[in-house]
């Protein structure tokens, strides 16, 4: 299992320990600020924005074609953008570190 630090928009730092599975499942349950997922996990509303460090950008896979379009829609998205429900945890994600993009 991983640990995982959110950094929310207001600076604090949301540390979950044990993290492993859906990221934006692991936010919502530990509650970080700014990830509404309002979709529920199925990529159609961009409330779920993260901004992966850049250690980090090559080692979480690919975009998938619904994330990169849906991405297009999200001010201020950049190549360090990601959906967090697009992203499965393990392991080998420990000290993975994400901004929570402001609504």
């Amino acid at each position: 299992m991983a640990k995982i630090a959110f950094i929310t928009p207001d600076g604090e730092s949301v540390v979950v320990n044990n993290a492993e599975g859906n990221l934006m499942e692991i936010a919502t349950y530990n509650e970080v600020e700014g990830i509404d997922a309002s979709c529920g996990g199925v990529c159609s509303c961009g409330t779920c924005h993260v901004r992966v460090n850049p250690n980090w950008i090559d080692r979480l896979g690919d975009k998938t074609e619904a994330e990169i379009d849906m991405l297009d829609f999200q001010p201020g998205a950049d190549e360090r953008s990601r959906l967090c429900c697009q992203i499965e945890i393990g392991s080998n994600h420990d000290g993975l570190i994400l901004e929570v993009d402001p609504l």
